[in-house]
């Protein structure tokens, strides 16, 4: 498996509007973009940071799974995300070495990506997501 570099961080906030107004006048960072998808209760506001991002993830319903995390105080600093060269090469390999996925099928992710997560039980509960970016990258503003 290639990796490539950190593609983002994910952090789940409480409320979009107020983190925005902490990473972008706090710390100056511009705004990429921002996604909402209507197969997912959340919604994603991204930041690059030289070759990486920051990607802050909320909960658009309260029953939704961010939302939730929030409310039972794990909100935060919740994955890392590696850019793989080619995502399904990668998940056979980790499947071979009998490392244990939280999706053993790509999903397609924001901008695009085809992403996987490991489970965290595999290492020493890091949430890892991998993702294969897309030919042609898309942008939700």
């Amino acid at each position: 498996m290639k990796i490539k570099r950190i593609e983002h961080v994910g952090v789940v906030v409480r409320d979009l509007e107020a983190s925005r107004r902490l990473w972008e006048d706090c710390f100056g960072i511009r705004l990429g973009g921002v996604e909402e998808s209507a197969a997912r209760p959340q919604r994603l506001a991204l930041y690059p940071v030289g070759e990486s991002m920051i990607e802050l993830i909320a909960g658009t319903t309260p029953e939704s799974k961010h939302a939730r995390m929030v409310a039972e105080g794990k909100g935060g600093l919740n994955h890392i995300c590696f850019e793989v060269e080619d995502i399904d090469e990668a998940l056979a390999e980790l499947k071979e070495k009998g490392v244990p996925l939280l999706d053993e099928v790509p999903r397609i992710g924001h901008a695009g990506c085809r992403i996987a997560f490991i489970d965290p039980a595999a290492t020493e509960n890091c949430l890892i997501e991998l993702a294969e970016l897309p030919a042609e990258p898309v942008h939700h503003l």
